[in-house]
């Protein structure tokens, strides 16, 4: 496959509302170049600022979802170039990546079709829900190889499993299995490998014609919650429920109640 016929490694695509956005590397099992890497953060921030867009699937092609960085990339980076410059990626890419995906008032759906990998498990951990094929696996692989952790897999992995299994998962990387993963929490949702597209693409359509700005405030509570003691997050449950509660969307939901009839969300 020639330059000039090889897909882009980041594909988006919208419809009905649900920005679709697809890791296109299955020769290397969308390992994340820097190409790559530029390609993921301009889509995922463009879908994050687009109002049309309300909710977002990511997934992958081929036999995995992501393994992570691309350590033939990586490995010539460490013998060619200084190591602040080598390490900026996580600044310039992992965490602007991760801020997006976490913090966009949408919600977001990952794809899980095969491996998750090192990052590629992290950009997993900062979806809210990750629909998995029964033949996928996770591992979160940065201690096999002499690293820490990024791509916000600190602050999503324990809030997912627990501190003391985040510590176990990220000390001792291993396969997890999908069944192991749907156990643990990991998975949201299990299903048959051929089923993974229909079933997650339903899941985000069903989520774009939710109550979208009522997805954003229960985002930012629990986000808020994890890091603020009661009396402040009682207070930020009151700004949202505020906020949510102005929306055309409560109002149309409340006349539908009483009208005995199913409510429309609009988004707004």
């Amino acid at each position: 496959m020639t330059d000039e016929t090889r897909p882009a490694p980041v594909g988006l695509v919208v419809d009905r509302a649900v920005a679709t956005i697809t890791l296109q590397r299955p020769e290397a099992m969308n390992s994340l170049d820097v190409t790559t890497k530029d390609a993921l953060l301009v889509a995922v921030e463009r879908v994050a600022g687009d109002d049309a867009v309300r909710a977002v699937l990511l997934t992958g092609t081929g036999r995995a979802f992501s393994v992570g960085q691309d350590l033939r990339e990586h490995a010539a980076a460490l013998r060619g170039l200084p190591l602040e410059q080598v390490w900026a990626t996580v600044q310039q890419h992992y965490a602007p990546i991760v801020t997006a995906l976490v913090t966009m008032a949408k919600p977001v759906v990952a794809a899980v079709n095969g491996v998750a990998a090192g990052a590629g498990a992290s950009l997993t951990f900062a979806c809210d829900l990750r629909v998995v094929a029964d033949t996928a696996s996770f591992n979160t692989a940065f201690a096999g190889i002499g690293l820490s952790c990024d791509t916000g897999a600190s602050w999503t992995l324990p809030r997912l499993v627990g501190h003391a299994r985040a510590i176990d998962l990220l000390y001792r990387p291993r396969t997890v299995d999908a069944a192991e993963a749907e156990r643990i929490g990991l998975a949201s949702l299990v299903v048959p490998a051929d089923q993974l597209l229909a079933q997650a693409s339903a899941l985000a359509q069903t989520l774009a014609a939710g109550p979208t700005l009522a997805y954003a405030g229960i985002r930012a509570s629990l986000a808020y919650a994890a890091s603020h003691p009661l009396d402040e997050s009682l207070a930020f449950e009151a700004t949202q429920m505020a906020r949510t509660g102005g929306s055309q969307d409560h109002r149309d939901a409340v006349d539908a109640f009483v009208a005995k009839q199913r409510p429309e969300f609009r988004g707004r």
